[in-house]
């Protein structure tokens, strides 16, 4: 492994609570806090959030100490925070998915806004130093499918309920940053917005590379229900490297204290989501697609979305490491993997983990040297 000085400095030891630490992204940003030799505590509900679970196949509870809870209920999430006592928090526990948002609005609401406003209370009673990194989504703006990439000053809230959750979780966070956590005080919160996340391990209902390997690992046709739109696709590792680099700041530099930052892919490595599929295809034998208008899509999703990530550039000297292709590689293979041996699958997470490592040394990007 590729020796992160600045990392394991700072996490090596320390105690880093991740809520939602079974899921997609949980489950990668676990494996790679105990690479640098954090002591990993999750939080997450009593059933996995998807099956198969990257976080089940790969034997990862045997380093993560797990309290599950369910983040809308206050009282256990509190207790369960400062019985811990982290030195790290990174919040990811979401309802994450736009349709199923449509199907239970309540649920997407109580989970997204009111679930952060839970843990922000939690985190008022800690009376101890902590650099808590919150994470929403890239699609907590208000889209208006314009062609450059959005900042982190513009406006707020989307037309779907998913959407709409995520911009209203950044204003329960806005408000209860300048109203209950000083600078001068021990805890201080940052925000990560990132979205379009691809990656071995997920399974999720109703995303494109789920759909396209539950089908292709049983020689079905994948179908593909809205082929032409496009996303800034990256590799699950670019956004938490990101965050990672984002909490080292916020321990080192108070005045990030209550910043946003977006975490996404050059503004170039926009594709589309029959572009995604073409490029996985070259990494799996004999695969199918067909195009297909599904009548249930009745519903708005995003046809165009960007995000400018100068500010993360500018202050975090933070850069995407992955070009388009190589994410999708690395998706391809990881999942290649799991249906050859899905025994090996932890291995090859830890694998790519410090491949993605040495390549970002290898860029000369500061968290890597």
């Amino acid at each position: 492994m590729t020796k992160l000085n600045s990392f394991i400095q700072l996490f090596s030891n320390k105690k880093a609570l991740l809520t939602g630490h079974t899921g997609f992204k949980g489950s990668w940003l676990s494996a790679w806090l105990h690479l640098i030799g954090a002591d990993v505590y999750g939080i997450s509900l009593e059933t996995p959030p998807s099956r198969p679970s990257h976080f089940d196949a790969a034997d990862f509870s045997k380093f993560v100490t797990e309290q599950r809870i369910d983040i809308r209920k206050s009282n256990e999430l509190s207790e369960c925070v400062n019985d811990i006592k982290p030195d790290f928090v990174f919040h990811l526990a979401a309802q994450a998915l736009v349709r199923q948002s449509y199907d239970d609005p309540v649920e997407t609401y109580h989970t997204n806004a009111l679930g952060t406003l839970n843990l922000l209370e939690a985190l008022r009673l800690l009376k101890k130093k902590c650099a808590v990194v919150l994470i929403t989504s890239d699609k907590c703006y208000n889209n208006l499918e314009w062609v450059w990439g959005y900042r982190e000053t513009d406006a707020l809230g989307g037309p779907d309920p998913y959407s709409a959750s995520k911009g209203a979780a950044e204003l329960v966070i806005r408000s209860h940053v300048k109203s209950f956590f000083p600078l001068n005080g021990n805890v201080h919160i940052a925000v990560g917005r990132a979205g379009n996340v691809i990656g071995g391990g997920d399974w999720a209902k109703d995303r494109i590379v789920p759909d396209c390997v539950r089908s292709w690992a049983k020689n079905e046709t994948v179908q593909l229900r809205n082929p032409q739109a496009t996303r800034p696709w990256q590799h699950v590792l670019e956004p938490l490297s990101g965050y990672l680099t984002l909490a080292k700041a916020l321990h080192e530099k108070r005045e990030l204290h209550g910043e946003p930052f977006n975490f996404g892919p050059p503004a170039y490595q926009n594709h589309s989501v029959q572009e995604l599929v073409q490029t996985m295809s070259k990494h799996w034998e004999q695969v199918q697609w067909n195009e297909v208008s599904d009548m249930r899509e009745q519903n708005y999703e995003s046809g165009l979305l960007k995000l400018n990530c100068d500010k993360a550039l500018y202050h975090l000297h933070w850069q995407a490491v992955l070009p388009f292709q190589e994410a999708v590689r690395m998706t391809a293979e990881w999942y290649r993997s799991y249906y050859d041996d899905s025994t090996t699958i932890g291995d090859v997470t830890f694998s790519q983990i410090k491949e993605y490592e040495a390549l970002a040394h290898n860029k000369g990007l500061r968290w890597a040297l």
